[in-house]
């Protein structure tokens, strides 16, 4: 008996294409401050690119579905990661600004 697996690979593709979406609009929120002229605003805007590039070409495969689907990949700890990463930049630009 197979298994019918309906909408739920769709359902996981949609979802990775949104998380790597809201990664995107984080990452260009990030790099607005870079233009300030600061270094310290440089340097924590390529870091985010960084971050957002090595999350993009794990989950990227994983979004258009064509990725591996076993449980043990390495997408989903690195877009946790990499949001924990880029939520964090983000409290450094505030701080930056505010000292």
């Amino acid at each position: 008996m197979s298994r019918d697996a309906g909408l739920q690979p769709e359902r996981t593709r949609l979802a990775w294409r949104r998380t790597l979406l809201a990664l995107t609009v984080v990452m260009l929120l990030q790099l607005r401050p870079a233009f300030s002229g600061r270094g310290v605003d440089a340097a924590l805007a390529g870091t985010a690119v960084a971050v957002w590039l090595a999350v993009l070409v794990a989950a990227w495969r994983r979004a258009t579905g064509a990725g591996p689907r076993r449980p043990g990949h390495v997408a989903m700890p690195l877009a946790a990661l990499g949001a924990t990463a880029l939520a964090l930049l983000g409290v450094a630009h505030v701080l930056a600004r505010v000292h």
